[in-house]
């Protein structure tokens, strides 16, 4: 078997042995298409060579073959058996037997659609040969550099801080076309480069699915690559490596012989980084972790993580109950973070303040401000109440605003005690303060509020009477509503 990590030799285009001026070699016969290419040389005087050929051979011959008197119905079902037999073009020799090529044998391949070459009497067969390899080899030689300076920009770009689509971007350029990162589920989590087109996109989805393991079934028991050509693009799906459902799709409008070994060493690169997760190296993650069980304070242990100022993103996945880790792996990946954390029904992701949070298909976002490593919780916070209003509005990602609040005119020790004073009747009980401040954030909406608790509306009311009761105070004044929303912002 060959070996995927090395291109193959790819072909030369016939045009290219046509313009070696040493050779005069001429077309006679047969289309002028710049798309011909020639695998390799084989020459031979059989009256019929299809048994000895395997495609894309430029064939020659001397013509030794033709029996005196031949008629066009030889011809014929001469150049039908090469054409039968994927021969690319026909080479024929004009000495020692013939001085010109037979007009039967021209009309046969301009028939037939075969490239007819004149091989003059000065240009041996081995000349012919000798170029084609000389080519070939070209042709690897610089398949070989263009492979090795992909290889080098993927692996530059799988270390950036951002690198899932770092590498999607710069496979996309190498190829010339798409390249999409496809998730467990089969939603696309990550891509770069141009829109194939709604049907080369919906068909590389579902090529997708062919390579992806169902998790019912042996892990041999799907191919590990899949390919198509749809609307004349060239479609092709990797599984991942890691086992985690994750698929590589590329879509490129041509295919050359390297392309596979560069959407290879991709394959592998995106394994790691969705397997492994990204953001710092395990070495660091780890050490980060002993130091907080330890003891040491979230500033000290944040240069570990790769920055200073981070911001927290909520997310909880559309139509479903509950993120699995899998999941939750996936929305770190298009996020690019490896600070990933299942919570219930809502993912959380620390993600470094300069990495923009763009919406993630099949997930609601809530991003908070960018905050130093004391600030997290109340980035958290924030994030968490973002989530909250995005659901009950529908949107898909909201963000907390950076503006400075009416909070920072008030010096932290004195509105912390007022806060506590204010909120003091209901702090024993989280889902009347939850309630509260989900209600008032929505602007009273009872049915906003009872979908971003997941409650029935008549149970927020019962709760809203009740904080109302228990603060002793009027719900409906806008001044209240004020003070008691400053309060809830402090805890």
């Amino acid at each position: 078997m060959p070996d995927p990590t090395v291109p193959p030799t790819p072909p030369v285009p016939l045009d290219a042995l046509l313009a070696r001026a040493d050779l005069g070699l001429r077309r006679i016969a047969g289309p002028a298409d710049p798309a011909v290419v020639v695998h390799w040389a084989h020459t031979s005087e059989m009256a019929d060579p299809y048994p000895y050929l395997l495609g894309g051979e430029l064939l020659l011959s001397a013509g030794v073959h033709i029996p005196d008197g031949a008629g066009a119905g030889y011809f014929d079902a001469y150049v039908s058996r090469i054409v039968a037999a994927g021969g690319a073009a026909l080479g024929f020799g004009v000495a020692p037997v013939h001085d010109t090529v037979p007009g039967a044998l021209v009309e046969a391949c301009e028939m037939h659609g075969l490239p007819l070459l004149e091989v003059p009497p000065r240009t041996t067969f081995s000349a012919v040969a000798r170029a084609l390899w000389q080519l070939m080899a070209q042709a690897r030689t610089a398949e070989l550099r263009r492979v090795t300076e992909a290889q080098q920009s993927l692996a530059t770009a799988a270390a950036r801080p951002d690198p899932v689509p770092a590498v999607l971007q710069q496979l996309a350029r190498r190829l010339g076309g798409r390249a999409v990162l496809y998730g467990p589920e089969g939603t696309p989590i990550a891509g770069a480069g141009p829109d194939p087109g709604a049907e080369a996109r919906t068909a590389l989805s579902k090529l997708a699915e062919v390579v992806r393991p169902s998790g019912q079934e042996p892990s041999d028991a799907r191919p590990s690559s899949a390919s198509d050509t749809v609307a004349g693009v060239r479609l092709v799906a990797h599984a991942l490596g890691n086992g985690e459902g994750f698929v590589l799709g590329t879509a490129a409008p041509q295919r050359d012989a390297g392309d596979h070994t560069i959407a290879s060493v991709a394959a592998v690169l995106l394994s790691l980084l969705t397997g492994e997760r990204h953001g710092g190296s395990g070495a660091d993650r780890s050490s980060a972790l002993v130091r907080l069980l330890l003891g040491a304070a979230p500033a000290e242990v944040a240069p570990l993580l790769g920055g200073d100022r981070w911001r927290v993103v909520c997310g909880r996945p559309d139509g479903r109950a509950a993120p699995d880790p899998v999941a939750a792996s996936a929305l770190g990946a298009a996020l690019g973070s490896s600070l990933v954390d299942v919570a219930g029904e809502v993912v959380r992701v620390l993600v470094p303040d300069g990495r923009t949070v763009e919406r993630v298909p099949g997930w609601t976002l809530g991003v908070s401000a960018a905050a130093a490593p004391r600030d997290w919780p109340a980035a958290d916070a924030q994030a968490s109440r973002a989530l909250a209003r995005a659901r009950a509005t529908r949107t898909p990602l909201l963000r907390h605003g950076d503006r400075p609040a009416l909070t920072d005119l008030i010096p932290p020790h004195d509105a912390d005690a007022h806060a506590r004073a204010l909120l003091a009747p209901i702090e024993r009980s989280p889902a009347l303060v939850d309630t509260l401040r989900t209600w008032l954030s929505l602007h009273g909406s009872w049915d906003r509020t009872a979908v971003a608790l997941d409650v029935h509306r008549n149970t927020v009311r019962q709760r809203i009477a009740r904080c109302a009761a228990l603060l002793d105070t009027d719900l409906d004044d806008p001044d209240v509503r004020m003070e008691l929303w400053f309060a809830l912002r402090r805890t």
